[in-house]
């Protein structure tokens, strides 16, 4: 073999090892496979791609029996985006359920649970948690998907998840640096621009990144948003004065950065998925995440390709390229061997992890660790009483839900509400949902609300009803006819409380409409 022939081979594995990509169905397709054999070392998993444990299980074997080594990530920040749980509804609280209790010790039992789940269907890289302080109530796409919007909070959480998450043999990776919380623009639609200062950086969206750093977390995801504060002419995931000068050289981060998905329109629509992915890995950043709407044998062997080409051109660095395949390789080596590690008998720490407790055991007792979701969600739902003492529902409810657009984060696939948990407690509940409507129709669409449930409570369930003024206007017409009625909020709490009960669970998620099933009924002792 001539050295044109082994440098081009090297290039091509390496340029294969730092993609990302997705699939479709839930076995592995034969590109896939032979993309594998042929120097892909890592591939994204989403709800598209999972069924149940046992089918996951089984498609992470078959990944793994072409590639021992081979990265499986996922993107499971449990709470209202999850991907394993896609079908039902995650059996854990989000992070702002978490961060509303405020137990660092309750958030890292979670996410160990959550983290032994994965690990146990073969999954070691999960891109969460959220890091993002989110600064802005009005945020279209973090939201519950932040730990809150204090920074100190939302940094000693972070590292308590990655925590677990690592302890449990499955790589951490906080997101969306350099904070993803003070934007109004959802990046999968659009480049979001954040217009604050140096200090305000430092001292809020940072302070969690650092700590996690600190604390160890294998990776970091980029954020596709324009901060000039930082790089005027860059986003962040394609910025080298961000991701190499700040991420790297001031803050000292070793482990892998992995961009967030670069089919988002803030990065396609503006810079083009190839070029983007060359000028990201310029930037600094090691791996290319393409899993989410692109999932085709054509994407992955045209970004291969794009990024050889670049080499070539003197576009990449030849050095930055094999850097950062070495960087994915040594996850992947660390994942290989935390697996090892976790099924051995008697094993509680991994390498290169931050000190505490490990694996579910305090003081050397192993906890049973199999319902701290809903311990968690029960922990998390706060109820404001109505004007009237509240008479819990003992009958067959009318469940009228009121839902936004879902974004592309959390999806529309995923049930979410208390109708299914309310239902199980009190057989013969309905439950209707509404869409987004003009706000002049809101009083017609309580109307027709009123209509249908006659004689049954009201139970009506929100979703950031501080976002949506038809929502509010809406829950405003019903409460005036009906004061007896239920609200629930299953998002951000920042609306007026209305009800004759008012009940915030901080998610969406299954168990969060279970805990507030529970206190409705009056099976919980939460009123």
């Amino acid at each position: 073999m001539t050295n044109d022939v082994r440098a081009t081979d090297r290039l091509s594995r390496d340029a294969l090892t730092v993609l990302q990509p997705g699939f479709e169905g839930t076995t592995a397709p034969d590109w896939l496979l032979r993309q594998i054999a042929d120097g892909l070392a890592a591939v994204g998993l989403f709800g598209r791609n999972i069924t149940t444990p046992e089918q996951l299980t089984a498609l992470t074997a078959q990944l793994r029996a072409e590639r021992d080594d081979l990265l499986v990530a996922i993107d499971e920040e449990s709470g209202d985006v999850t991907r394993l749980e896609v079908v039902d509804g995650s059996s854990f609280p989000g992070n702002y359920a978490l961060g509303t209790v405020d137990d660092t010790a309750l958030t890292r039992d979670v996410a160990h649970e959550l983290g032994r789940r994965l690990a146990a269907c073969g999954v070691d890289f999960n891109w969460a948690p959220s890091a993002d302080v989110n600064a802005n109530p009005d945020n279209p796409v973090i939201g519950v998907r932040s730990f809150g919007a204090d920074a100190a909070l939302t940094a000693r959480h972070t590292v308590a998840y990655l925590q677990g998450l690592q302890d449990a043999g499955v790589a951490a990776c906080v997101k969306h640096f350099p904070g993803h919380g003070d934007t109004n623009v959802d990046s999968h639609h659009a480049m979001p621009r954040i217009d604050v200062g140096l200090e305000t950086l430092h001292a809020r969206d940072l302070l969690p990144f650092r700590e996690a750093i600190a604390a160890g977390t294998k990776a970091v995801m980029s954020a596709h948003i324009l901060l000039p504060a930082l790089d005027p002419d860059r986003p962040a995931t394609l910025s080298p004065r961000i991701l190499t000068g700040l991420l790297r050289e001031e803050l000292g981060f070793d482990g892998l950065i992995v961009t967030d998905g670069m089919e988002m329109q803030a990065i396609a629509a503006t810079y083009g998925i190839e070029r983007g992915s060359v000028l990201a890995l310029a930037a600094g950043a090691d791996a290319i995440c393409v899993g989410g709407g692109l999932a085709d044998e054509g994407t992955v062997l045209a970004l291969r390709d794009a990024i050889v080409t670049a080499v070539r051109e003197g576009d990449l660095p030849e050095e930055r390229l094999a850097d950062a395949a070495a960087r994915v390789r040594a996850l992947a080596d660390w994942t290989r061997r935390a697996r090892g590690a976790v099924a051995a008998p008697g094993a509680e720490t991994q390498e290169g992890t931050a000190p505490g407790v490990r694996g579910g055991a305090a003081n050397g007792v192993v906890r049973d660790l199999s319902d701290i979701g809903l311990v968690a969600a029960r922990r998390a739902v706060q109820v404001t009483p109505g004007a009237e003492p509240y008479r819990p529902v003992t009958e067959p409810a009318y469940v009228a839900a009121f839902a936004p657009e879902a974004n592309i984060a959390v999806g529309d696939e995923t049930p979410w509400g208390v109708a299914g948990e309310l239902a199980a407690l009190l057989p013969g509940t309905v439950s209707v949902t509404r869409t987004d409507v003009p706000v002049e129709e809101a009083a017609g669409l309580a109307g027709e609300v009123l209509a249908e449930a006659g004689d049954r409570r009201i139970v009506a369930v929100v979703r950031d009803a501080h976002r949506h003024d038809w929502m509010a206007a809406a829950l405003d017409a019903l409460v005036a006819a009906r004061p007896d009625t239920v609200v629930v909020e299953m998002g951000l709490n920042g609306a007026e409380p209305k009800g004759a009960l008012y009940i915030a669970t901080h998610g969406a998620a299954r168990v969060c409409g279970r805990a507030a099933a529970e206190v409705i009924t009056g099976a919980s002792a939460g009123v």
